[in-house]
């Protein structure tokens, strides 16, 4: 069993910074993928970052530049690292693990950003 913890949403003006983790706990090979996706009011959920076990990262065009993701491999932790904010980066943000082609869901965070 695969749980996922996420931390660090919440409100904040655009131009700020927010700084989610996730924390995976379980039956977890040590290959494997961690990202965040994000799905806002009335959109279908979308990728934001990944990043695998051996460091590789990518990005979705729209937050390249602003957000940075990183993870300690030791913790099994996944952090997004989310500056310069925009009203447009309004969502759930979802934690991500994918181990031998298998999908794990976080339960979500909401990020708001005000214009």
């Amino acid at each position: 069993q695969v749980q996922l913890v996420e931390s660090g949403g919440g409100l904040v003006e655009a131009g700020g910074s927010l700084n989610l983790s996730c924390a995976a706990s379980g039956s977890i090979s040590r290959f494997n993928r961690m990202g965040w996706y994000r799905q806002a009011p009335g959109k279908q959920r979308e990728l934001v970052a990944t990043i695998s076990s051996g460091g590789f990262t990518n990005y979705a065009d729209s937050v390249k530049g602003r957000f940075t993701i990183s993870r300690d491999n030791a913790k099994n932790t996944v952090f997004l690292q989310m500056n310069s904010l925009k009203p447009e980066d309004t969502a759930v943000y979802y934690c991500n693990l994918v181990v031998t082609a298998v999908y794990h869901w976080g339960q979500g965070t909401q990020v708001t950003v005000s214009s």
